[in-house]
């Protein structure tokens, strides 16, 4: 069994996970360099409680803006804050290129859920429909960020094992679930494009209609499998 401070790291983890954008108060935007695309100016680095953080940046990559992620050890958000009413969900379009997976990475293991990419998407709900394990789990994160976790959170991943176009749920709360997009070596070095449908894809992951979309996030890291990794993510549209 865990000793106590592991499952307290773990905790923090977690609870920083699913604060996609759904606090109240969002940080003012600090301006950005002129070289730095409109897009990539709008998001944030978001740091994890008890963990190194990933290195997030925006550059010029194959002929593009891109946001560079390289994580050693670490694992962090780079996020941005937004709403959009359920009746107004469409699709997301996003991209990302990886040249290596994480070997040891497993996103159905709780002690190697590690992903060299990941784009979520944090939603709204009703609460009330909590189970009592996830409004203490709530609570706790609340506690220990002051801040309240979105209802829903659904993942993206590129996974070396999982079998692409699975469903994989957290073990530690139910309102996480990642959807695999890739599995295995196949696509390495190349860019993966995608457009999702938004309402379909939380139907399918939750069994339930989403809620207001309230922020989106990119996150790569490598803490659980103590490892490296890398990666570059093109701009996320909604539409």
């Amino acid at each position: 069994m865990p000793e106590p401070t592991a499952l307290w790291t773990k905790a923090c983890a977690l609870a920083g996970a699913l604060l996609l954008g759904a606090c109240q108060h969002v940080p003012p935007q600090t301006a950005a360099p002129p070289q730095t695309p409109h897009w990539a100016s709008t998001w944030q680095p978001f740091e994890l409680p008890g963990k190194p953080s990933t290195h997030y940046a925006a550059q010029r990559a194959d002929g593009r803006w891109v946001v560079h992620a390289q994580a050693q050890r670490s694992a962090s958000m780079y996020r941005r804050s937004l709403r959009i009413e359920p009746e107004q969900l469409g699709n997301v379009a996003f991209s990302w290129k990886v040249r290596a997976l994480n070997a040891d990475a497993d996103v159905r293991d709780v002690d190697t859920e590690d992903a060299v990419v990941r784009v979520l998407l944090a939603f709204d709900g009703d609460r009330s429909r909590l189970s009592p394990r996830n409004r203490m789990m709530f609570d706790l994160m609340q506690g220990l960020t002051g801040e309240p976790p979105p209802y829903a959170t659904l993942m993206y991943v590129w996974d070396p094992q999982a079998e692409r176009d699975a469903v994989v749920l957290n073990p530690r709360t139910d309102r996480i679930r990642k959807i695999v997009l890739e599995s295995g070596t196949q696509h390495l070095g190349q860019w993966r494009e995608y457009r999702r449908d938004i309402r379909e894809d939380f139907r399918r992951a939750f069994g339930e209609d989403p809620g207001a979309l309230i922020g989106v996030a990119l996150m790569t890291d490598a803490d659980n499998t103590q490892g490296r990794a890398e990666a570059w993510y093109g701009e996320v549209r909604f539409d």
